[in-house]
């Protein structure tokens, strides 16, 4: 064979070869799978739900009496010698509180006594005249003159004996209050009597808070005035003294021109026994009822940048779940549900804990 044939030869048979081998690398080849996604964390799902939670309106005020009665002197001029009441003394209605020195007015007793029972002789004498004038008038033994002045004399001498009267009642009334009574039951307030000292008619001794029953007097806006009625429940606390719950009594009637806030009126029954004193600030919370609301558990929560997200669970398929963060605004709390005002609807499925180790668009695997 020549040597030209003999290239020729293998050529060819290089050509078919390399013609099969591409053959064979051209032909299909099962595909490969795409590695399945790591999820970032094993979660638990739950969902919004509705619930009735308690409505509250909280608010801030003082606590002050009821009502402060001021105990003055009924008599002037009279010293004062005894004081039988202090700051903080409980009171019933009647007791006395403060004896001032009577021996003057005993006196001025004696004196309208005397001068009334001289009244009551001269009316006597003028109506004996007076009669005995009657019975002869129709004799003209007397002229008209003698007549009147007769009988004008007994009028003269009942009206005599009626002032004689009024002064003593006067003076009665002078004796009975040199004793200063306290005109309700209740606490001392403050006491200015001072012993020995004179005082003027109308002068302040004490002050008394009337059946040392309290109040607590809280500002709310003109926007929470349509939630609040008289007879409302309120829980009213003074910090490191107690807890009381009261009622609302009644929501005043203007609004003050600088904050444009009312003040409402709370009775606090028994208030004084749990350590509350007129001057305490409180905080309130007044119970409004119950209302359904949207909730969610509030370890489906996540604080990031001074917002609160959730994360809602998408894209469900064999145990895998993608997650996408969503913004929400949170209303009230009672127990370990938040109410949820904006940004999500009910039946949506979310994340029920771990959020703040989330971030959106992970991949989680759903255990429950």
């Amino acid at each position: 064979m020549t040597k030209a044939k003999t290239f020729w030869l293998l050529a060819l048979i290089l050509t078919a070869g390399l013609g099969i081998a591409v053959g064979r690398s051209n032909s299909s080849s099962p595909p490969t799978t795409a590695p399945a996604p790591k999820p970032a964390l094993n979660v638990e799902a739950t969902q919004p739900d509705l619930r009735d939670l308690p409505l509250i309106l909280t608010a801030n005020g003082s606590v002050a009496a009821w009502q402060e009665a001021i105990i003055g002197a009924e008599v002037g001029g009279l010293r004062l010698v005894e004081i039988h009441a202090q700051v903080g003394d409980n009171v019933r209605k009647g007791q006395v509180l403060a004896v001032f020195d009577q021996e003057r007015v005993a006196a001025d007793v004696a004196q309208s006594r005397a001068a009334l029972a001289e009244a009551e002789a001269n009316r006597e004498e003028a109506k004996q005249n007076a009669a005995r004038v009657r019975r002869v008038v129709d004799s003209g033994a007397l002229s008209d003159q003698q007549v009147s002045q007769y009988l004008t004399g007994e009028k003269t001498a009942e009206a005599r004996m009626r002032s004689a009267k009024a002064q003593l009642d006067q003076q009665l009334l002078r004796l009975r209050h040199v004793q200063v009574l306290a005109i309700d039951d209740g606490v001392i307030s403050s006491r200015s009597a001072m012993l020995g000292a004179v005082a003027s008619e109308g002068q302040e001794l004490f002050r008394l808070i009337r059946q040392n029953r309290l109040e607590w007097r809280a500002e709310v806006t003109a926007a929470e005035l349509r939630w609040l009625k008289a007879g409302v429940a309120v829980s009213v606390e003074v910090p490191d003294t107690g807890k009381v719950i009261g009622k609302l009594r009644t929501v005043g009637p203007t609004l003050d021109d600088q904050n444009r806030n009312a003040l409402v009126y709370v009775d606090l029954p028994g208030a004084g026994q749990s350590g509350f004193k007129p001057g305490m600030f409180a905080y309130g919370e007044f119970q409004l009822g119950a209302r359904p609301t949207l909730t969610v558990p509030q370890t489906a929560l996540s604080l990031r940048e001074g917002f609160i997200y959730v994360f809602r669970l998408r894209e469900d398929s064999g145990g895998l779940a993608r997650v996408g963060q969503t913004k929400v605004r949170l209303g009230r709390r009672a127990g370990d549900r938040v109410e949820i005002v904006e940004g999500l609807a009910p039946g949506e499925r979310l994340v029920a804990e771990g959020a703040s180790f989330l971030s959106d668009g992970d991949t989680v695997r759903v255990v429950r």
